[in-house]
């Protein structure tokens, strides 16, 4: 459970970021996948991140400091259309230089929305990832919204899409911010690799 979380600001450029040996965890996906839900469920904070009908809210690299012990860092979201395609190339370098350089960097949790089919644009950012060497774990959102066939259905297609490019899956959390489901075990994750770190 966490207990004291503080917003240590808003970033554009890698020099910007705390100088700091915190480890850091970001949060990324494609625009409306739930991202700013979850991270309030896993903060248990209402409002920590901006929740938004409206996709293409976060423009910038969020840094949040918790519990004094590690960096929750909540990331623009890719794929969201209604911006100029200058904007859009610029949020493509700042998240790609932040998650391909950053040195604190411990893990990016990767928010797959569990109603849709696989999505190019995920699976793409996936391989970039991999490409990158950025190690990643994959989080399905989403999932009290969808029948039990339908879900099952999505997911498997999706781990067969990856499957295709990749070896073996990643780390897997399924979530569901109206049900709680999932969040203690993403948090118990994260303890687990900050213990690996000697950082508990």
């Amino acid at each position: 459970m966490i207990k004291e979380v503080s917003f240590k600001g808003s970033f554009v450029y890698l020099d910007q970021c705390p100088e700091t040996n915190f480890p850091e965890y970001a949060f990324i996906g494609r625009s409306n996948v739930g991202k700013s839900s979850l991270i309030n469920l896993l903060t248990n904070r209402k409002d920590l991140a901006k929740v938004s009908g409206s996709p293409g809210k976060t423009q910038t690299l969020n840094f949040f400091l918790v519990d004094e012990a590690w960096y929750l860092v909540d990331l623009p979201g890719y794929g969201y259309a209604k911006i100029s395609k200058k904007q859009r190339e610029r949020w493509k370098r700042m998240i790609e230089n932040y998650l391909s350089k950053r040195p604190n960097l411990v893990n990016t949790f990767v928010l797959i929305d569990s109603n849709l089919p696989p999505q190019a644009l995920d699976l793409n950012f996936i391989n970039w990832l991999g490409e990158a060497m950025v190690p990643f774990s994959i989080v399905y959102t989403k999932e009290d919204k969808s029948k039990p066939g339908a879900l099952q259905e999505n997911l498997t297609a999706f781990q067969t899409r990856m499957l295709e490019s990749w070896s073996e899956m990643p780390p897997e959390f399924h979530t569901s911010t109206v049900t709680k489901m999932g969040y203690d075990r993403i948090l118990a994750y994260i303890a687990s690799l900050n213990e690996g770190l000697g950082n508990e």
